[in-house]
């Protein structure tokens, strides 16, 4: 085995144990020497402690999310390769990721192949790096070391003056515009990027406009071969605070665009291809056991009853799939107002009240005394949070059992808990029960319909938001789902 293999200590970051302890397997038996953390925060710590030069990093975790710690991972260990692993992988997060400087991205659910191959990639990254290190001691002269470091980089290279004229260019940035290799330096920015809006973010970095607190500007565009880029552009400056010019990056994304099309194109066709005739079917079904319908035979009812609730059960997927995959672009909701949680949460109560009553459920509103803060949000999005919750409590708890909503302000958030005393869920099972399409299966709950959408769409909500949401259970014993908001007044 490679002794630079046996070295490299890597840290893995995911609030999903059983990621952490699969990674921990395959990592270790290619020799890394392996730490775990369940969160952003004792990763941080893990850091400190003992430095990692490979990090793999989840995005969706409670508390401190994985965008936050890669940002402090690159402020304080600027050179730490750091992949990110997350099961909502999307071109927006993906390239956020790239701006605050991740190596690289493994969408889950991914093979030990993948992360071996990617780990690999980043300890032959480092490799080359301490090799770069000790071969530009031997090199004659700065200009020399300059363009190896160059030439070498992945990423698209341009530089310019505060005039605007390109005085350096790598050939990865030849390559992802399809210019000749032996394209050079010495013209305006314009004979070199096709987008005019790239060029004009250039020309206003260059010359200094917006100042140097200012974010470094980004934008996505098209280049030729049907390629998909990100350019940023980040000022230049000399030893004395001026202006020198500017260095623009070139990002290829082309990958995330086509998945992202893929799964958008894959939720359109599933949703038209099922919404109409199910809706006909469930029309057809109703009439049929309506007080008009023609006699059906007794044996033949409860067949077209077990139809009719496997048709809404179909209606209720493609409507959760549709959601879902609304609340992923960004679409689909309303705009912030006033939301007085108190109210929402008798509303939603109130709507299971008969339901509840049926089933002989006890549903309880805890509230303090004194008013609750005023949450701006969108209303609609909250309310689907807290319906998913209550319903969940009502469908995976046998009759007559009792369902606590409690409110409370601490640490200067507000605090719902939603506890009923169901079925529960397996310690194992509770890192998955917000995956898409997850639902947990056993004796009891075999005969509970649903679509395993309900929970990543209130994941999803919450954190839009910017809160979290986590559970406590134990089987037999109930469930108890926490969301935590910021609360802020109007």
């Amino acid at each position: 085995m490679d002794a630079s293999v046996q070295t490299v200590p890597v840290l893995i970051i995911d609030d999903e144990r059983d990621i952490r302890d699969g990674c921990e397997r395959i990592l270790s038996r290619m020799g890394c020497q392996v730490t775990k953390a369940p969160d952003g925060r004792q990763g941080l710590e893990a850091l400190e402690r003992e430095l990692a030069e490979v990090v793999l990093l989840d995005l969706k975790m409670p508390g401190m999310d994985g965008l936050e710690v890669l940002k402090r991972i690159k402020q304080s260990w600027p050179q730490v390769l750091v992949i990110v692993i997350t099961g909502f992988a999307t071109v927006e997060t993906a390239i956020e990721a790239m701006k605050l400087g991740a190596y690289d991205f493994i969408p889950k659910p991914f093979q030990p192949d993948q992360l071996r191959l990617t780990v690999n990639r980043a300890i032959e990254r480092l490799r080359l790096s301490q090799e770069a290190e000790r071969t530009l001691s031997d090199l004659h002269t700065e200009k020399s070391r300059l363009r190896t470091i160059i030439s070498a980089l992945p990423q698209g290279l341009m530089v310019t003056r505060t005039d605007g004229q390109v005085v350096l260019i790598n050939p990865a940035f030849c390559q992802m515009l399809s210019l000749a290799p032996q394209t050079a330096p010495g013209q305006e920015v314009a004979c070199y990027l096709p987008d005019p809006a790239a060029c004009q973010m250039l020309r206003r970095v260059s010359a200094g406009e917006g100042g140097p607190e200012e974010e470094a500007p980004s934008l996505e565009f098209s280049a030729p071969g049907e390629r998909h880029l990100l350019a940023q552009a980040t000022r230049i400056l000399g030893e004395d605070g001026q202006g020198l010019g500017a260095v623009l990056v070139l990002v290829d994304v082309s990958a995330f665009k086509v998945l992202d099309q893929l799964r958008s194109e894959f939720v359109a066709k599933v949703s038209h291809e099922l919404r109409s005739p199910l809706s006909t079917i469930l029309l057809q079904l109703t009439l049929l056991l309506g007080e008009g319908a023609a006699p059906q035979a007794e044996g033949q009812r409860h067949l077209l009853v077990r139809a009719r609730e496997r048709t809404q059960g179909l209606i209720s997927f493609v409507r959760d799939l549709l959601d879902l995959s609304r609340l992923e672009a960004g679409a689909g909701r309303q705009g912030p107002r006033e939301v007085r949680l108190e109210e929402l949460l008798r509303v939603v109560l109130d709507s299971f009240s008969t339901q509840a009553e049926t089933r002989g459920f006890q549903l309880v509103l805890d509230l303090p005394p004194e008013p609750l803060p005023t949450l701006v949000a969108d209303p609609v999005g909250l309310e689907s949070v807290f319906n998913n919750l209550v319903a969940n409590a009502l469908n995976y708890s046998d009759d007559g059992g009792r369902i606590e909503v409690k409110a409370r302000v601490e640490d200067g958030k507000l605090k719902v808990e939603v506890s009923d005393q169901g079925f529960g869920i397996e310690e194992e099972k509770q890192a998955l029960i917000f995956d898409k399409f997850y639902r947990v299966k056993n004796e009891k709950t075999r005969f509970v319909t649903g679509t395993g959408l309900g929970l990543p769409i209130v994941k999803s909500v919450v954190e839009s938001l910017g809160g979290n949401i986590s559970v406590r259970s134990k089987k037999g014993q109930g469930s108890t789902f926490t969301v935590v908001l910021p609360c802020a007044q109007a």
